[in-house]
């Protein structure tokens, strides 16, 4: 243990064990937990601050981030909404305007909620007529989230406060009398941000008068607890819940997950008596076998088109009729293709259904005719990815951000039944696109699966091995890394280096069986070919494993854990981001326990002999030189404890036979990384790049 750990301990903190020393660091609110993360903080600020590029890489970050972007708009009644930053503002504004292509009047401005600008816009929905939005707001990055409603006309908002709202979005009856959300009960020991969530429910709100509504307030305490339950499964507290109701507004589309499982079941309740009297309608399952991914994306009367896996591990379209909901009985509309391409989204608009096909982690945006016939290809610009869709089908068109390494996010507008595709919003950032050059490469991993990863670096750059490198992952939870625009990327490659993004297993860049190849006792492949992308790297002349870093959040701060302590001398540097890093407690706080679809349970001895041979925290060993290491959490991040950070610094620093720097960088008032003000971004954007400049050896 280190000197300030024997300390802390000292000082009465949380008991640990042998085998678990820094256990006491798992409570983030203690004295001896706030001393050592002040103490780190002076550590690493120390270190970062004595770089001289560090100014100017945050200067040029701020002028690359400095540009106007915006969101896809969507049209409720009169209004078309969509959100847009002008550069550096910390959160995007909320915007409505009458006309597609008229002038936006602020709807709802954030930054005018704190003075740091760390309360976040984290959902929206505006009822079918345009008349209500309902928005949840976040603070400091939390995951838990308050919704409000606001008049979309006059800017005004109703008294209606509905707190303790987590993981969900918010869907209008179509009679605008109220919404549908999830949340949880508060929790039993006051704990916001360690506390672990179960009993996920479905609520309904029926918005009230002012005067009712203030009524309330004072009756009731603000509205808390009035809301009544909708759904709710006692039996079953790992059960997850998503609400949805239909474009004809008779059906409430309750979609049931179970941890992080691809896996779903979907519930439905008749809204013909009326939203007001839906709480006392009976909730019914429409599809309960749990054996396949549903999720239901548009309806005539009572059959269903359900987006599945059914059958179909890349993705199909079926129809589904109520009473015939056994697969023989389902009539496939948009099938399963040959080869690898997957279905991934599916949205009906006019009389046309738009798809979003992903090839080799690229996509593509395909237009069916209603029987699914494929219609045509909506035309892009290069091979990249599509950020956000929205779309109506009471609408005639489509729109869709689309970005990727080296092309910002734009916004295109397509007039389904004209075939035309128009730009909506196109930024200007201020870089040279044409400076940069992208390229697919397809390496063996260990076992010989081919795995895809892309490279971009400047235009002509010799692979003599001496370029920094900087190497991302993610690896899990059915989530795919597609090409996407960032400037921090831009700056890295302006500065020299190298950037390239691997697609392993355990994401969803090829569907099912690519998911189940990385997930539980299959997660070393997803270590084995991050660690094969780091030697083609090296083998391609790209770098040298002295100017090689990898990088990585969340579960790819996993990745990044478990590769630095499996080989540690195949890298220069590493950056795991709010990591999940401690393998046998992750389930014991907040969400934790919904990855052990992907992880496996720390309580069942199989699993735990599993997770054991690569847990990061329970992999470092003493008298090792492990690379530079700079590892990144907030102070209160509810999705992953920062206990998981914490302790993994602990040990690595303890266990570091080399000379190489062993860093903790820890936000304060921030969390998973949701709802981070643009100034937080760039800041720790900047002590990155500059951390590996730095660490990296250059000769």
């Amino acid at each position: 243990m280190s000197q300030l750990g024997n300390e802390a301990m000292g000082n009465g903190a949380m008991e640990s064990s042998p085998h678990d020393p820094y256990r006491w660091l798992e409570d983030p609110d203690s004295p001896d937990t706030v001393a050592w993360v002040e103490d780190q903080n002076r550590r690493s600020e120390a270190f970062l601050s004595s770089i001289p590029a560090r100014a100017d890489i945050r200067a040029r970050l701020t002028a690359l981030w400095d540009y106007e972007r915006c969101s896809p708009p969507e049209k409720y009644g009169d209004w078309y909404i969509f959100s847009r930053n002008d550069g550096l503002q910390p959160q995007a504004v909320l915007y409505k305007s009458r006309a597609v292509d008229g002038p936006g009047e602020v709807l709802l401005d954030p930054n005018t909620l704190s003075p740091d600008g760390t309360t976040a816009l984290t959902a929206t929905s505006v009822s079918e007529d345009g008349r209500w939005l309902a928005y949840a707001l976040s603070s400091s990055g939390s995951d838990w989230m308050t919704w409000r409603v606001r008049d979309v006309a006059t800017g005004v908002d109703l008294p209606d406060e509905v707190p303790w709202s987590k993981f969900s979005t918010a869907s209008w009856a179509h009679d605008a009398s109220g919404f549908y959300y999830a949340g949880y009960d508060p929790p039993a020991d006051g704990n916001l941000f360690t506390s672990v969530n179960t009993g996920h429910k479905v609520f309904f709100h029926q918005i009230r008068g002012l005067e009712a509504q203030a009524a309330l307030r004072a009756s009731r305490g603000h509205g808390v607890g009035a809301d009544p339950v909708v759904f709710a499964a006692a039996a079953h507290p790992d059960w997850l819940f998503a609400a949805d109701v239909t474009d004809d507004g008779r059906w409430l589309v309750i979609r049931q997950s179970q941890g992080t499982n691809r896996e779903s079941r979907i519930f439905l309740q008749d809204l013909t008596a009326g939203a007001a009297a839906a709480p006392g309608v009976p909730v019914v399952p429409f599809l309960d076998q749990f054996d396949a991914s549903y999720e239901v994306v548009a309806n005539d009367a009572d059959v269903f088109y359900v987006l599945t896996d059914h059958d179909a591990p890349r993705g199909r379209l079926v129809a589904i009729r109520i009473g015939h909901t056994e697969p023989h009985a389902w009539t496939t509309i948009i099938a399963e293709v040959p080869g690898t391409d997957v279905l991934s989204t599916v949205i009906r608009v006019g009389d046309a259904w738009v798809a979003i096909w992903r090839t080799d982690a690229h996509e593509r945006i395909v237009v069916h005719a209603l029987d699914g016939v494929r219609l045509r290809e909506v035309p892009l610009p290069v091979a990249g990815a599509i950020v956000a869709m929205t779309g109506r089908r009471d609408q005639p068109d489509v729109f869709f951000s689309f970005s990727s390494f080296t092309y910002p996010g734009t916004v295109f507008r397509h007039i389904v039944a004209a075939a035309e595709t128009t730009v909506w919003h196109q930024p200007e950032v201020d870089f040279d696109p044409g400076a940069f050059e992208t390229t697919q490469v397809f390496y063996p991993s260990k076992d010989g699966t081919r795995i895809p990863m892309f490279i971009v670096r400047k235009r002509g750059l010799v692979p003599d091995g001496s370029h920094r490198t900087y190497l991302y992952g993610y690896g899990g939870f059915d989530i795919s890394l597609t090409p996407a625009f960032s400037p921090s990327i831009i700056a890295w490659m302006e500065r020299g280096g190298v950037f390239a993004q691997a697609n392993l297993r355990g994401g969803g860049e090829y569907g099912k069986a690519w998911h189940d190849a990385g997930r539980l006792k299959h997660k070393q492949n997803v270590f084995d070919d991050f660690i094969a992308a780091a030697e083609y790297l090296i083998a391609s002349g790209y770098t040298s494993s002295a100017r090689l870093a990898i990088g990585g959040g969340s579960n790819g701060g996993l990745l990044v854990g478990a590769c630095l302590t499996q080989r540690p001398e195949l890298f220069g540097a590493a950056v795991p981001a709010v990591g999940v890093l401690d393998m046998l407690r992750f389930h014991k706080f907040t969400i934790g326990w919904a990855w052990t679809s992907d992880y496996g349970n720390p309580d069942d001895p199989e699993d735990r002999a599993v997770l054991l041979k690569y847990s990061p925290l329970h992999n470092i060993r003493p008298g090792t030189h492990y690379p530079a290491t700079l590892v990144i959490t907030a102070d209160h991040d509810d999705r992953v404890a920062p206990a998981h950070s914490h302790k993994f610094t602990a040990a690595l620093q303890a266990a570091q036979a080399g000379s190489a720097p062993i860093l903790a960088r820890i936000d304060v008032k921030a969390g998973h990384g949701a709802g981070k003000p643009t100034a937080k971004i760039i800041a720790e954007k900047a002590d990155v790049w500059a951390f590996l400049e730095t660490v990296l050896e250059l000769d």
